[in-house]
């Protein structure tokens, strides 16, 4: 790990001006940038921790949206009683994301910046066609998901732009079904199903190597007709997932048709 410095204001208009001064990185919870500071990765010089900045983590709640503050740790997600009452299976996702040392330290909007291809959130935002907010704009999911480990987030030095909250429509009628790593927690294939107003269906998957995408072929089926029958003809190209150590791009495929049914039958039997 390479030497650098550490500070830890209290707002957020302090912290994205010792950005703005030192063009350092911006520290949430830490899963992935202290392993890369770690193995020497990434040498910033100086990082700005947001653990301490109180409006970062509010929940709240305004004409059909809820707003999640960036700097929630999964843990917080999942046991906040607003979230659980107006997107329970969002509650049921975070608190199933890694170990509960994980969930105590990763944050929501760090999970989202960073946009892991085997996140589960990315999935959740993605379907829900939820916007992300920073400090200086505020995007839709479909535009800020960009591909692996890329989204809109500018990196430009001395002003680096920064997540702030999630804003996520109120849809009930939505579940996410995970086939996990056994050992990392990581999705081998997640799926967030979400059937929105005049049934129309938005269906996207994580962990297939290549970043979040939707299934649009899943969602005009569904939207037609919403069963888990209505997958039964269809397949999806392996060329769309990878290979790895863990398992084949054709089983992920397969996987990414089964989560997908099993969301569904969730939604159907009322349990989201």
């Amino acid at each position: 790990m390479y030497e650098f410095s550490l500070s830890t204001p209290t707002n957020l208009a302090d912290a994205v001006a010792q950005q703005q001064d030192s063009g350092g990185k911006y520290l949430a919870g830490g899963q992935t940038l202290v392993p890369t500071l770690k193995l020497r990765l990434a040498d910033p010089g100086h990082l700005i921790s947001l653990r301490r900045i109180a409006e970062l983590r509010t929940v709240s709640e305004a004409d059909g949206f809820l707003t999640l503050g960036a700097g929630l740790t999964h843990h917080e997600v999942a046991r906040s009683v607003l979230v659980q009452h107006r997107l329970p299976f969002l509650a049921r996702m975070a608190g199933a994301i890694g170990d509960p040392a994980v969930r105590n330290r990763g944050t929501l909007g760090g999970s989202v910046a960073n946009n892991d291809p085997s996140a589960d959130y990315p999935a959740a935002l993605l379907a829900l066609g939820a916007r992300v907010v920073t400090n200086r704009r505020e995007l839709p999911a479909d535009e800020f998901f960009q591909g692996l480990f890329a989204t809109a987030i500018t990196e430009d030095g001395d002003e680096s732009e920064l997540v702030t909250a999630i804003r996520l429509p109120c849809l009930r009628r939505a579940a996410y079904a995970k086939f996990k790593h056994p050992a990392s927690g990581f999705a081998l294939i997640g799926v967030a199903v979400v059937q929105g107003d005049e049934d129309q269906v938005r269906v996207a998957v994580t962990g297939s190597g290549f970043g979040v995408a939707r299934l649009r072929e899943f969602e005009a089926a569904l939207s037609q007709r919403f069963a888990a029958e209505s997958l039964a003809s269809l397949s999806l190209s392996p060329d769309e997932f990878a290979s790895d150590s863990a398992t084949s791009a054709d089983y992920r495929a397969a996987l990414a048709k089964a989560m997908t049914a099993d969301a569904v039958r969730q939604i159907i039997q009322g349990f989201f």
